[in-house]
């Protein structure tokens, strides 16, 4: 009988593709093994030494918390130098959340700075990558004049505005405020180039995407429970105060989770702070949320992506309803409005019908539960509207700034930011432009105005160079946020968490997207090649890991 030979089971050198990706895969195996102890040696390091600093300062000031905090903050900032990629990650949870995190644990003015650790650890080790890999910092060239621009006129009234009254005599401390009121207003653009190295192709961009749902609904649903709470007596709110405190929002009547919350609902008055620190915060969140949720409501590739998404947007309509916000009651049904039309979701039919009847369907059940909730809920808005109306409260603001003798340059950096009242007295100005021309004079409002048209114009630019069609409804969503909030000027989100995070970083997410196209259609011309050898990936769309 003939003998029959086995197959090899390693590729033969005549099979260069079956060689290539068994190669390729061992490589990868080696790699991650390799990084696997990398991580696991250099968090037993870094917890080591986080927990000596940590009994050092402990015994030293004789404090337990204070030993606590330095051994946390030194673990987690080390671990963002080391590891970039998963700082960012863990700076996008932690932002929903700090509110609750900051008041659970005690309200230390450090804790209010905690996203601060992941943020500022993985902006160096993003720059470290792009000048390891000669990679551009600025990732869009006709930002760069504007943003030195703003960051003159910045830089001008920090010297010659905020140094001078520290020179002279002073309340407070004028040039720290100063630098703080500068981390305030443009501290969160270099976001911009972190999401453009951190989005790395389609898969990280669906799950960024697709995180930020699960953060919605983990968040509306803590609101949510908090809401039940008050209703059902667990807690108390506001409602046995006296005076005026039935109509101030308090810390003393925290509930569950965030911070002060004003709940009084025999006179009527309800604003839940959600998971964030004050309710307008979370007010912007639920709005900064009905355009994140829009996109993979329609576009994710999964159904029960799509479907979560769908519960997410809902729930954002929700609690827009529940917490008394009657900013994110009046504009997250505009949003949603505006983003059908300027993304075109509204003319695509196959799209838009099974979204628009599933989210009309949960919205009325909700509605015919509720509706004296959300008559109650209309009435407030009208008599709020009626009593201060929106476009004459901005033009007071305006005419009130431009009155303060803010001059060219302004009356500081931090002077109108709350931030920074921790180092002197404040002003309160809430709608933001009028805030910035307090601030920063003229010149700065204008060197704003000029940066933020850009971002729009280059954002736009991007989106509308996409062909692909979902990354370019990814797109539009995004860019609608991104034009929104840039002329915005009704209190000041572009201030605070979350906006004031997520305007620039997916601003810089709008501007990757044409990259990651470009990169699939040449993978793809490459796959079709018979002979295609090992590709090697441009330089310009790694990310950093």
């Amino acid at each position: 009988m003939l003998k029959t030979k086995r197959k090899a089971t390693v590729p033969q050198e005549g099979d260069e593709n079956q060689a290539l990706s068994f190669k390729e895969r061992l490589a990868k195996k080696k790699k991650a093994e390799r990084l696997r102890k990398e991580i696991i040696n250099f968090t037993i390091f870094a917890f080591g030494l986080a927990a000596i600093a940590g009994v050092l300062v402990g015994f030293g000031v004789g404090d337990p918390k204070a030993g606590i905090g330095t051994s946390l903050g030194l673990l987690y900032t080390s671990l963002s130098f080391k590891y970039p990629r998963y700082a960012m990650y863990g700076f996008l949870i932690y932002l929903p959340f700090g509110g609750t995190i900051t008041y659970t644990l005690g309200n230390s003015p450090l804790l209010q700075l905690a996203k601060d650790g992941f943020y500022v650890p993985a902006l160096f080790g993003v720059i470290q990558f792009c000048r390891r890999e000669q990679l551009p910092i600025l990732i869009s060239k006709p930002l760069k004049l504007p943003l030195i621009i703003l960051f003159i006129a910045s830089l001008l009234t920090l010297i010659f505005v905020n140094g001078a009254d520290q020179m002279g005599p002073h309340n407070g401390q004028p040039l720290a405020m100063g630098i703080l009121g500068l981390k305030v207003f443009i501290g969160y653009v270099p976001l911009m180039t972190c999401a453009y190295y951190f989005i790395r192709n389609r898969n990280d961009l669906l799950g960024l995407i697709r995180l930020n749902v699960i953060l919605i609904l983990t968040c509306c649903g803590l609101a949510f429970m908090q809401y039940l709470f008050l209703k059902t007596g667990r807690c108390q709110g506001t409602q046995f105060a006296e005076g005026e405190d039935l109509f101030k929002a308090s810390l003393n009547a925290r509930c569950l989770v965030g911070g002060a919350l004003l709940y009084s609902p025999e006179h009527g008055q309800i604003r839940l702070p959600g998971t964030f620190v004050a309710p307008w915060q979370w007010g912007w969140y639920l709005i900064s949320s009905a355009f994140l949720s829009f996109g993979p409501a329609f576009n994710d590739p999964k159904p029960h992506w799509r479907t979560l998404s769908l519960a997410s947007l809902a729930a954002v309509f929700v609690l827009s309803v529940v917490s008394g916000q009657r900013i994110a009651l009046a504009l997250v049904p505009v949003s949603f409005v505006l983003l059908l039309i300027l993304t075109g979701q509204i003319i695509q039919l196959k799209r838009f019908l099974p979204t628009a009847i599933g989210l009309g369907f949960l919205l009325t059940i909700v509605t015919l539960r509720n509706p004296e909730v959300l008559q109650e809920r209309i009435a407030s808005f009208q008599s709020r509207w009626n009593a201060s109306p929106p476009t004459a409260f901005i033009e007071g603001q305006f005419r009130w700034a431009m009155r303060s003798g803010a001059g060219f340059l302004g009356n500081g950096l931090g002077t109108a930011t709350n931030s920074a009242r921790v180092f002197g007295e404040t002003s309160l100005v809430e709608t933001y432009y009028p805030k910035v021309l307090f601030e920063t004079g003229l010149f700065g409002v204008l060197a704003f105005l000029l940066f933020v048209t850009v971002i729009t114009y280059v954002t736009f630019k991007s989106y509308r160079s996409l062909r692909d069609l979902t990354l370019r409804n990814y797109a539009a969503s995004f860019w609608v946020f991104v034009l929104f909030i840039s002329y915005n000027t009704y209190y000041y989100p572009l201030d605070v968490d979350p906006v004031a995070v997520y305007y620039w970083f997916f601003a810089g997410v709008i501007l990757r997207l044409p990259d990651i196209e470009r990169e699939e259609r040449q993978a793809a011309k490459e796959a079709e090649k018979p002979d295609t050898k090992k590709r090697k990936r441009l330089k310009r769309s790694s990310g950093f890991s």
